[in-house]
């Protein structure tokens, strides 16, 4: 029986012992990749992998609570510095994020079915329109309060000049 070499079809395998058979392959594949990433360029190396079946396996250069800690530390300084961004943005920032949802959206509707789907894709999907939604009607709540104060603001510099005016004549 000759091996298979070559490109595989990366796909859903349909077969469960077969589908059980590769994991299990592919498992103990990465976490040797994993174990030669770590011993021939000195990285430090986590990884975790849930079965279909929920169970852990996990891999770790050091202590995996250790790496997960300065894992933390490295996005918890991005998260950070986009919080300072977004405490900082301004109106352009704010309406092109919204034309990059709505982008998004327009990009999904004709590349995807609804019906052809997975539960992953509906859900990034319904959490963009979601998204959306929001920062819409944000803007829009916005827009109407800056029309009601400028209204009634010119409404009170055009009683305030008539009165000067009055008062000079």
């Amino acid at each position: 029986m000759a091996r298979r070499r070559g490109r595989v079809e990366v796909r859903r395998i349909e077969d469960r012992v077969s589908r059980q058979v590769r994991f299990s392959k592919r498992r103990s594949g990465l976490f040797k990749k994993a174990f030669e990433l770590s011993l021939l360029c000195d990285a430090e190396v986590a990884l975790l992998v849930f079965s279909p079946a929920g169970k852990l396996y996990e891999y770790a250069s050091a202590s995996i609570e250790d790496t997960y800690n300065r894992y933390q530390q490295f996005s918890g300084e991005g998260r950070n510095m986009n919080d300072d961004r977004n405490k900082n943005n301004n109106k352009d920032e704010a309406s092109s994020d919204l034309q990059l949802m709505l982008s998004e959206i327009a990009a999904w509707s004709p590349q995807s079915n609804a019906d052809e789907s997975d539960v992953n894709e509906l859900e990034k999907l319904e959490n963009l329109l979601r998204n959306a939604l929001k920062d819409t009607r944000s803007r829009k709540m916005q827009m109407l309060e800056k029309q009601n104060s400028g209204a009634s603001t010119s409404g009170l510099q055009s009683e305030g000049a008539t009165s000067q005016e009055q008062g000079t004549a």
